[in-house]
């Protein structure tokens, strides 16, 4: 069964995919914010 990839070139798989990335580098950067810099911190005292 073979895939026609330009089957995923509608713009809401663009739309899916930047969600996604999107999410992803927010809870990145929170999780960065709430953990690791509080933790280096705490670290340095």
């Amino acid at each position: 069964m073979a895939v026609d990839l330009n089957e995923f070139k509608h713009p809401a798989w663009a739309s899916a995919v930047g969600t996604v990335v999107g999410y992803g580098l927010i809870l990145a950067v929170l999780t960065l914010a709430l953990f690791v810099v509080p933790w280096l911190i705490f670290a340095m005292l």
